[in-house]
């Protein structure tokens, strides 16, 4: 059986041991989860010491999340109407740490660590959006996934999930009129100042873009002349409510959901998903379910990698490349048709496995474009990343240190692009990586050329594991024999009335997971995806959360497009690599 390496004992109980040694074992409450990794509620008034101490370690807030615990049957100790989470990464060590602190309804105030980490911005923004929970000292506690005219918190419990549970929408003159005016512009709202002394800086919507580019996203410019005194993302116009979603679904019936949030990821979105379930179940995946996952999982990397690398030469003012990258990915999605019966979306990854076992002539398909590749790719490289404009175009343009990166949640190849070494699939492998040979690619400048050129070179190494896969194909079944695996293999539905009952019950009302909670990150396209479920011991999730790396991304755009002019910001946003339906779920 494949193991995935799991952060030693030792390296897990270093910080807590310092913890306890700074502010005494009795201001932690621990709690037990699924996966293992050190949870403890602390009081909110000692919460900003505790997250102070953490941060030369756990250098990264991988996520900040809040939790409506007031309909929780089994509730942890500890927890009061909403708990607020931080979920702390320490690469060093490659170990994490999870924060909780408890609030009531009446009082749902927790002091903000934006001074801490800067990307909790957005993050505690979410949180307040969404639940109403508030958090002191931040720079600009406002909406920022709903409108400015929504009426309540939507992932409180308490809040309907379905236009059917709301009475049918209308609109009169007066709320016209609000609507109306919450769409002004005022550059007071959004940190910036009309005017400096002798200048008086100009204004510039940037989007909202159509979906066929990057999604819907727009950027309010804040300009001298034509230069980009201010830069200030505006999310949201994407959001579906997709966690909302999470918890009215039944644990099978949400795998299609996931494939959406990434929308060019494909089943690489089921894979942080159906493995944070199979933690809650205890579920052991066969061998062969498991390179058959990584064989998909990097064959969607390399499709998501071609959109990006032709996308990015269109955005500098390139026109051909697209439409070569877009041929070699249309042959890329018909042998994943082939495979998986469906294209972009497939949704084919099963709690405990796969679909459904890999076609007859299936070799041939693969082993034809990972052999026709490499060569595909030098001429790319001629043709874009070695062309003069397109340098001049992105060299030292939008760079940021590997520490800034950290600072702002950065993962992935816009990590690895500044030369900072860490992939998860190597540092802290998971589902059967630590079974493969392949290199991580570094840039050293962290700029927008850079970005790029660490995603084209992982286009070659996900070949190089493909090819492993397709030459060490494991024999044996493509999805585990647990009695909670979803649905259950065709074998055992058809021997009597009983089994097909099973059947039909797992699929229509799903698996009752037992009582627990589990994160599961992964190496996504983008860099680190990561869901955290809570099972209430039901058919369903009672709370999914969806970290995903692209709403991380954007929030650096002001810090590393300020002095530089509108052309140079959209060189920096081809670069970035992201999706809005990542980031607004």
């Amino acid at each position: 059986m494949l193991q995935a390496e799991a952060p030693s004992n030792d390296r897990k109980n270093r910080a807590v041991d310092g913890l306890f040694t700074q502010f005494g074992a009795p201001a932690f409450l621990p709690q037990q989860t699924a996966d293992g990794t050190p949870t403890f509620y602390v009081d909110r008034t000692q919460l900003l010491d505790i997250l102070r101490h953490l941060r030369p370690q756990f250098v990264v807030l991988l996520d900040l999340f809040a939790i409506d615990e007031r309909l929780r049957q089994h509730k942890p100790e500890g927890a009061l109407d909403f708990t607020v989470v931080y979920h702390l990464l320490n690469i060093a060590d490659r170990a994490e740490i999870r924060l909780k602190t408890a609030v009531t309804i009446d009082d749902p105030v927790v002091p903000s660590a934006v001074a801490i980490w800067p990307n909790a911005n957005w993050y505690e923004r979410e949180a307040w959006d969404m639940y109403g929970v508030e958090f002191s000292g931040h720079p600009n506690l406002r909406r920022i996934l709903l409108p400015p005219t929504w009426v309540g918190h939507a992932l409180r419990k308490d809040h309907p999930a379905r236009a059917t549970e709301m009475e049918p929408f209308s609109i009169n003159e007066e709320q016209q009129a609000q609507e109306q005016e919450a769409l002004l512009f005022r550059p007071e709202e959004w940190g910036m100042e009309r005017s400096n002394g002798d200048t008086e800086f100009m204004f510039l919507n940037l989007g909202p873009n159509h979906p066929s580019v990057h999604g819907v996203f727009r950027i309010a410019l804040q300009l001298d002349g034509e230069v980009v005194v201010d830069a200030v993302p505006d999310i949201g116009y994407h959001h579906r409510g997709a966690e909302k979603m999470g918890e009215r679904q039944s644990w099978h019936t949400f795998i299609p959901y996931t494939d959406r949030i990434d929308y060019l990821g494909g089943v690489m979105n089921n894979l942080a998903y159906v493995m944070a379930v199979e933690q809650l179940g205890g579920i052991t995946v066969p061998d062969r379910a498991r390179v058959i996952r990584i064989m998909l999982s990097e064959l969607f990397r390399i499709s998501s990698h071609l959109v990006f690398y032709g996308t990015f030469a269109q955005d500098v003012g390139q026109m051909s490349p697209v439409f070569y990258m877009f041929a070699d990915r249309e042959r890329l999605l018909g042998i994943i048709e082939a495979v998986t019966g469906g294209r972009m979306h497939p949704a084919w990854f099963r709690i405990g496995g796969v679909a459904q076992d890999l076609p007859a002539g299936w070799e041939t398909m693969v082993r034809e474009f990972i052999d026709a590749m490499p060569a595909r790719l030098d001429h790319y490289q001629k043709m874009v990343m070695n062309n003069s404009i397109l340098k001049a175009r992105t060299v030292d343009i939008g760079s940021y240190s590997a520490d800034e990166a950290l600072a702002w949640g950065i993962t992935g190849a816009s990590l690895r692009a500044t030369g900072f070494d860490f992939d998860l699939r190597r540092d802290r492998p998971y589902g059967g990586y630590d079974q493969f040979e392949f290199e991580v690619p570094l840039g050293n400048k962290g700029d927008s050329y850079d970005r790029a050129a660490v995603r084209v070179e992982e286009i070659r190494q996900s070949l190089r594991i493909v090819r492993q896969c397709l030459d060490n194909m494991p024999e044996g079944p493509y999805k585990s024999e647990h009695r909670l695996t979803t649905p259950p293999p065709k074998e055992r539905t058809l021997h009597d009335i009983e089994t097909l009952i099973h059947h039909f019950l797992s699929v229509s009302w799903g698996p009752v997971i037992p009582p627990g909670e589990a994160s599961f990150p992964i190496e996504a396209t983008k860099g680190i995806n990561n869901y955290h479920l809570i099972s209430d011991g039901g058919t369903g999730s009672y709370r999914t959360r969806i970290r995903t790396p692209s709403f991380a991304a954007l929030q650096q755009i002001p810090l590393i497009s300020r002095g530089l002019m509108i052309p140079d910001l959209i060189a920096i946003i081809a670069s970035i690599d992201f999706v809005m339906a990542d980031v607004d779920r």
